[in-house]
């Protein structure tokens, strides 16, 4: 009896995961590492609404998602091999990177067990403990400077532990479950993230709007750069060409007494400008004259391509 009751959960089990990947557009791949049941249903009740959080033995869930590629989703391939050691899957239509934030966040203080790596660097501060004198040769062991003050043991200076990434060992961990020390915390930590049918690194999701615009504009700069460079107009480069030849133009313009509509639109406008700034008083005539001698050198000095051609840039 107990087995058919085992089994009919593992194909309830099975029917649940397959609706998962029917229902949700987007998968993380979570690490349990160390994360216990009650914890573990903290966290379920913390995100409520905004995943589902699926555990389950992993040769069950790749059974399942292999039936699902023979289905006709070939894509979850790289999903089902991403299924290794102690991991589960958190199911979610909202945004990933806020999903990430928050499960990662839910994480709780655990002491530090014997044979576990350090999450961090550990040091036992000066100072009375609530250690008892019995204790003196248990500190001595691990060469921790001690003595007995008020019938209580006192830490006479810092004494490093352990650095982060070394193992514990069994008197360290000793040390700080007498000591109520509570170094590490634990919890679901993201370690890869399915969506649209990639599979991806979670360091994806910390890349902002603002950083994929800055790095479209630096390459179509360096285009520019190099369609103008070998003569070869493209799209982005226009405007810059546009922009050189009207400054040779003013250049030549002023130099051989040539009048054009444009030019003339330029003159006005740099003659304008101090004008207006001097609440009208004064010539504009200097203005003017100064701003025809600029462009005398224009094809030197004009940034006329927006500052393309700096020492420095990329080409």
């Amino acid at each position: 009896m107990a087995t058919k009751k085992t089994q009919a959960r593992k194909y309830e089990l099975a029917e649940q995961l397959e609706q998962l990947f029917d229902e949700y557009k987007s998968i993380l791949v979570v690490e349990a590492d160390n994360v216990g049941s009650n914890q573990l249903h903290e966290i379920r009740k913390s995100m409520r609404g905004k995943c589902v959080i699926y555990c389950g033995k992993n040769t069950q869930m790749r059974r399942v998602i292999r039936k699902l590629e023979e289905n006709g989703r070939p894509e979850l391939e790289n999903l089902r091999k991403a299924m290794k050691l102690n991991v589960a899957l958190v199911f979610t239509n909202g945004n990933v990177g806020t999903i990430r934030d928050e499960i990662m966040a839910n994480k709780l203080p655990a002491a530090a067990k014997a044979g576990s790596i350090a999450q961090c660097s550990l040091v036992i501060p000066a100072g009375m403990t609530a250690l008892e004198p019995t204790m003196t040769n248990f500190l001595q062991a691990l060469n921790i400077s001690s003595k007995i003050t008020k019938g209580l043991i006192e830490v006479i200076s810092d004494h490093p532990l352990f650095e982060e990434g070394e193992k514990v060992d069994a008197s360290q961990a000793a040390l700080l479950q007498k000591m109520e020390i509570f170094p590490f915390a634990y919890g679901l930590i993201v370690i890869q993230v399915f969506a649209d049918g990639t599979l991806f690194s979670p360091e994806v999701l910390d890349i902002t709007d603002e950083q994929i615009l800055n790095t479209f504009r630096s390459g179509m700069q360096n285009i520019a750069c190099v369609s103008i460079e070998t003569s070869m107009p493209t799209i982005v480069s226009v405007p810059y060409s546009i922009l050189i030849a009207f400054s040779q133009l003013l250049a030549i313009a002023d130099q051989t007494s040539f009048s054009f509509k444009q030019g003339d639109a330029f003159w006005a406008a740099a003659a304008a400008a101090p004008a207006a700034g001097t609440g009208g008083g004064g010539s504009a005539a200097p203005a003017a004259a100064a701003a025809k001698k600029k462009t005398t050198t224009e094809e030197d000095d004009m940034p006329a391509a927006g500052g393309l051609f700096d020492e420095g840039d990329d080409y």
